[in-house]
């Protein structure tokens, strides 16, 4: 099989199970798993086939795997449609791929597969527990057949977003994706706040895109192509980069680069349309893992990475996307030090490293952006399962109590699960220490240090000390999460019943938690103090070849380093020392209303935003525009409408219509009818004579015609 046609496959299998699932095997739970990890096993491999075909080819960045063919006619010429495996799509393959396949994996056990149906359970709500041997023991999901169609769904439109080789289709792996995040927040739609949750995600994220199908639009306008290799010719990048938009002194480049990135900003939950992710919590724990690492948004900070070599073209746009990465990363860290749930740290820490990629392109540094883009993925899935491990191990304790009023997710309800759960502590401590870059032995630090020494060789003082002050906001958030969660005491009688989850669970986490260390080595800088140059630096190396000019790896200076060392260490430790006695979240010097309350952002848009757009639709839209003038309008006709057809039927239709083609016609097809019913008299000879005289007659004329 030729390698183009296998990445032409490559998303079809979850296709074809979300299809299966949802028609044939819904109700077989076993078989409805079965088909779902199995497609995701088959692009997982097709995906390692074409990963390993694709960095076996010298010069890969200029003989790409590609192929298209025509879908629609555009006058003289065809949109076509196709694929394309360059090394930065060949990259994001390989992540997404092991991610999915983990977290596919992982849902089997999540979602208690094999576990009897809890007797008090409903469709659409978490399942409470089932009694079993007298002893109560977690239940079975009720929609778990559903949960595994939706992800493979998820699954189909990240893997198609990645393969195709124009933005068109880009776009429509996009929006599969925000279908299912909307499907899959809700899950579990019995719960006021999923649906309100899915809601806030659907219509934050559409703003984005919104303005990135405009973006789409005047590209093609400008452009006539939306084919990536097409765009990136030195000709239409010239073109784009001298057109003048008439919109802030942009460039035609700059104001499609930005309008793209707007789209972004909704995606990766930048600053200011970030407030959904954090209540994308309210979904299972796999999709928050699907949602914030393998798929949606890393899909935001993918499509700056491809559209790069547009974006870069205007300086203004540069800079807006620096200043919101920048912004970003620093604000939801300044959140994530506050928060108490297990996962909403996970979930502001998400945002906040997405700022750290944003900001990275903003200043031009493409791989490093790439490379955080990547070793997050691995780190971020594995924190975000891990937790998913954790809240499992406390349910089991919640069920041993029966104390159903206490929150599984609230860390200062944990503590001592060190030796309760220990895989799932010491893969998580990976998971943390790589997020926090750990130095040497985390892949998070290489590619956080090598933002920091772009940042720095580059001149941008302000950005490396905004992402150097936000990256020991990590570090300090992150010990505390695994200081009050794992070690210490047990804080409450749950906490003490906690324990270790199935194999299902636990070896996504193991696989997860050695890429978050061995992927770092792929890109050791060549000039770094001892461990420079024991290994190659083929991340650079392979990651730069998407770009025409290969890019130059920043020179190697002691200060980025020295300062990734003290934030990273230093936050660690400041963040274990002011939390190992802490107890209770009165304790808590940082539980300041500001921060926990999200620096009221959501209520600033409910006050400015919401509030307004409702009183505006209630009472200028419906009241005066709607009841009054438009039904008032069509009032006007009602009496003029009523005479004309009074009118009609009193001088029309009774005297003419109905006397003349209606009734009229009746009266003489009765008329006619009671004429003939005289001669139907039953009578044989009557009928004989008729007959007679019929055919004289007829004989008689036929004889006179013919004599004439």
């Amino acid at each position: 099989m030729t390698t183009e046609l296998l990445i032409w496959l490559i998303p079809l299998p979850p296709a074809l199970a979300f299809f299966l699932i949802t028609l044939v095997t819904n109700k077989n739970k076993a078989l409805s798993h079965s088909l779902a990890i199995g497609a995701a096993l088959l692009s997982w491999l097709a995906a390692m086939i074409v990963f390993f075909r694709a960095i076996r080819v010298e010069h890969f960045g200029e003989r790409p795997f590609a192929s298209s063919i025509n879908w629609f006619p555009t006058g003289a010429t065809w949109f076509k449609i196709g694929v394309l495996i360059d090394p930065l799509s060949a990259l994001v393959l390989f992540f997404v791929a092991w991610c999915v396949l983990m977290i596919f994996l992982y849902s089997v056990g999540y979602h208690n597969f094999g576990q009897p149906q809890g007797a008090h359970d409903r469709a659409g709500l978490p399942p409470h527990g089932a009694l079993q041997h007298g002893h109560a023991v977690p239940s079975v999901e009720p929609l778990y057949s559903r949960f595994f169609a939706f992800i493979s769904l998820f699954a189909f439109g990240m893997l198609t977003l990645v393969v195709s080789d124009n933005v068109l289709i880009m776009f429509v792996g996009w929006e599969i994706m925000g279908l299912c995040s909307y499907l899959l927040i809700g899950f579990w739609y019995g719960k006021d706040s999923a649906k309100n949750a899915a809601i806030k995600a659907f219509l934050t994220t559409r703003i984005g895109d919104v303005f990135m199908l405009l973006g789409i639009a005047y590209l093609y306008s400008a452009a006539q192509t939306l084919s990536f290799r097409e765009i990136f010719s030195e000709q239409v990048l010239h073109t784009l980069a001298i057109i003048p938009s008439g919109v802030f002194g942009l460039s035609a480049a700059g104001l499609i680069g930005l309008l793209l990135f707007i789209g972004t900003i909704g995606k990766s939950a930048q600053f200011p349309l970030h407030v959904w992710l954090p209540d994308a919590m309210e979904g299972p724990t796999p999709v928050s893992a699907m949602i914030h690492a393998a798929t949606m948004v890393s899909a935001g900070v993918y499509a700056v990475l491809r559209m790069f070599p547009l974006i870069s073209l205007d300086e203004k746009t540069m800079f807006i996307i620096a200043l919101i990465g920048g912004f970003t990363a620093l604000f939801a860290a300044t959140i994530a030090i506050a928060q108490n749930d297990i996962k909403r740290v996970l979930a502001y820490s998400t945002i906040s490293q997405l700022g750290f990629m944003i900001a990275a392109l903003g200043i031009g540094a493409y791989v490093a952006a790439a490379f955080h883009l990547v070793t997050h993925a691995f780190f971020k899935a594995l924190l975000f399962l891990g937790s998913g491990s954790v809240i499992h191990g406390m349910e089991h304790g919640v069920l041993h109590t029966n104390n159903h009023a206490l929150d599984p997710q609230d860390m200062f309800n944990m503590g001592g699960l060190k030796n309760k759960m220990p895989i799932t502590f010491w893969t998580f401590l990976i998971g943390g220490f790589a997020l926090s870059g750990f130095p040497l032995v985390t892949a998070g630090f290489w590619s956080k240090d090598e933002i920091f020494a772009e940042a720095w060789s580059r001149g941008h003082l302000i950005v490396f000390s905004v992402l150097a002050f936000a990256a020991f906001l990590t570090a300090f958030y992150t010990m505390r999460q695994i200081t009050l969660t794992f070690l210490g005491e047990a804080r409450t009688e749950e906490a003490k019943h906690a324990h270790e989850t199935r194999w299902t669970m636990t070896t996504p986490l193991i696989v997860l938690s050695v890429f978050a260390v061995t992927f770092g080595w792929l890109g050791i800088p060549e000039h770094f103090p001892l461990l420079g140059g024991i290994l190659p630096n083929w991340f650079h190396e392979f990651i730069g070849g998407t770009l025409a000019h290969h890019p130059e790896a920043a020179e190697f200076s002691p200060i980025p380093l020295i300062v990734s060392l003290i934030v990273a260490l230093g936050g660690l430790a400041l963040g274990y020392f002011a939390y190992r006695h802490v107890k209770t979240p009165q304790e808590d010097k940082l539980q300041l209303n500001f921060l926990k309350n999200k620096y009221y952002i959501d209520e600033l848009y409910e006050a400015v935003l919401i509030k307004p757009a409702n009183w505006l639709a209630e009472n200028i839209v419906y009241k005066l525009m709607d009841m009054t003038l438009i039904n008032g309008f069509l009032h006007l006709f009602g009496p003029s409408t009523k005479g004309v057809g009074s009118v009609i039927r009193n001088y029309f239709d009774i005297p003419i219509i109905n006397k003349f083609f209606g009734d009229g016609s009746a009266d003489l097809t009765y008329w006619f009818g009671g004429k003939l019913t005289r001669t139907q008299t039953g009578k044989i000879q009557q009928y004989l004579l008729y007959s007679l005289i019929a055919i004289f007659v007829i004989g008689g004329l036929a004889y006179w015609l013919l004599l004439a």
